[in-house]
């Protein structure tokens, strides 16, 4: 996009028959009801430093917000709820409701400040270093020290299910930056979704494209730079699928790196029509877009540090999605499509639907009765889908304190791939996974500079 806006021409070949990658929707199990393949909720989306300036109103792209846009359910019965006002969500909170004020407020207040410099390379002077400073010192921290700032395990689970997201070690340096960019995200824009699906976004993408001048091409996929007769090439493919592009062309000490590239733990989504709600226990969670399941914060780091060893734990730590509130469209009736996934070990082989249930059922008893359909992907049907999710890895690649830092590698322009014109914006690049654009964006602001 940001080639076109620079006035080149601009032909994108995509190896699907459809475009979207990760960013699509599906009616999977019923007629009239609408999944989201992957990506399903935006909060980086909708407050990215690039996309905003793109006008994507106009091409139907309609952002909308559930009441409440997070919540994390214990055994007990409570849940930490998470809205897009910080006011509301430190009132819900207790004793540490304080704390997460004084913890996040400033960072939401001035997200649009700091996130030009939070969602680029590290190994960059920031363009505000005062107010990044602030966002660095929290995301330099694990996650579970952070966490331990709060007081009562409503918050800890709250501020960790969000920490969680990008499959880390939580109790390691620098696995608090998720958590902390995706709560500084949703407190500015909260954690919506795309009316009639995440689609929308990438339908929204191409008619802009479009409109400037651009052309897409589908069920085209690249095997070799030899096929693309251009001055500047922009690969969104995982780095070890680059080099294979590239071959002999790139340097070896960058093609090492990229044939070295390490893929992070895998997903296994469960996609489910049910009847009625999902019957959860605690209080807010049937008003949520999203729900975490995994326990408390010990039970969760638990589970996830199980993963990142190759082992399947029985309690995986499980993200659902009620996209119907915001968007009651995307459901029929009674019928609601009901979204969900497992972090599981990288290229898990097994069937992990029955560990997913019964991490719903567990807070909301009785959810097995509701359900009148499922469809499973594990791993190995992920990469099916979509080449770039190497054994199921959906991120783009280890989220861990060095691969945030030397992301594909350690260099100053991680978009370069040592080939004169060709340049990599995938996810496996600074900021790393999410509908954000800014991988695409920088990686064409390195192409434009060096024209």
């Amino acid at each position: 996009m940001r080639l076109a806006q620079a006035g080149l021409d601009v032909t994108v070949f995509e190896a699907a028959d459809e475009i979207g990658g990760g960013t699509r929707s599906a009616e999977f199990l019923e007629p009239g009801i609408v999944h989201d393949v992957c990506s399903a909720f935006h909060p980086l989306g909708a407050a990215s430093p690039y996309l905003q300036t793109l006008g994507l109103e106009r091409y139907g792209l309609r952002f909308l917000n559930p009441e409440i846009d997070a919540a994390h359910p214990l055994d007990d019965g409570t849940a930490g709820l998470f809205y897009r006002s910080v006011e509301k969500t430190a009132a819900g909170l207790g004793p540490d409701g304080r704390r997460w004020r004084a913890m996040f407020g400033s960072l939401g207040e001035h997200f649009g400040t700091i996130a030009d410099d939070a969602l680029g390379p590290m190994l960059r002077v920031p363009r505000h270093p005062l107010r990044f400073a602030g966002f660095a010192a929290r995301s330099a921290l694990p996650a579970t020290t952070l966490a331990r700032a709060f007081s009562t395990p409503q918050a800890r689970a709250l501020f960790i299910g969000i920490a969680a997201h990008p499959f880390v070690r939580l109790n390691h340096i620098g696995t608090a930056a998720g958590g902390v960019m995706l709560t500084a995200a949703g407190h500015v824009a909260g954690w919506p979704v795309a009316e009639g699906g995440s689609a929308a976004i990438s339908r929204a993408l191409a008619a802009l494209l479009e409109d400037l001048g651009g052309k897409i091409v589908t069920g085209n996929p690249v095997h070799s730079r030899a096929q693309l007769d251009a001055d500047i090439v922009l690969l969104d493919v995982d780095p070890t699928a680059a080099q294979r592009i590239l071959g002999t062309q790139q340097p070896e000490r960058v093609a090492r790196g990229y044939r070295h590239h390490q893929a992070g733990p895998a997903a296994f989504k469960v996609d489910y029509v049910i009847d009625g709600e999902v019957g959860w226990t605690a209080p807010g969670c049937d008003r949520a877009g999203v729900v975490h399941l995994g326990g408390t914060m010990d039970q969760v780091v638990r589970s996830e540090n199980a993963v990142l060893d190759g082992r399947m734990p029985d309690d995986p730590f499980v993200l659902i999605g009620q996209q119907w509130l915001a968007d009651p469209g995307r459901a029929k009736g009674d019928l609601k499509p009901l979204w969900a996934y497992a972090h599981v070990p990288q290229g898990f082989s097994g069937d992990a639907t029955e560990a997913v249930t019964a991490q719903i059922e567990r807070f909301a008893p009785g959810f097995r009765s509701r359900i009148r359909a499922t469809r499973s992907a594990g791993p190995a049907d992920l990469q099916a889908e979509n080449a770039n999710y190497v054994s199921g890895d959906i991120g783009g690649g280890r989220n861990d304190l060095w691969h945030l830092i030397a992301r594909p590698r350690l260099t100053p322009n991680p978009y370069a791939t040592g080939v004169e014109g060709v340049y990599l914006c995938s996810a496996s690049t600074p900021p790393g996974g999410g509908v954000h654009g800014m991988c695409g964006f920088r990686a064409a602001e390195a192409a434009l500079a060096a024209r």
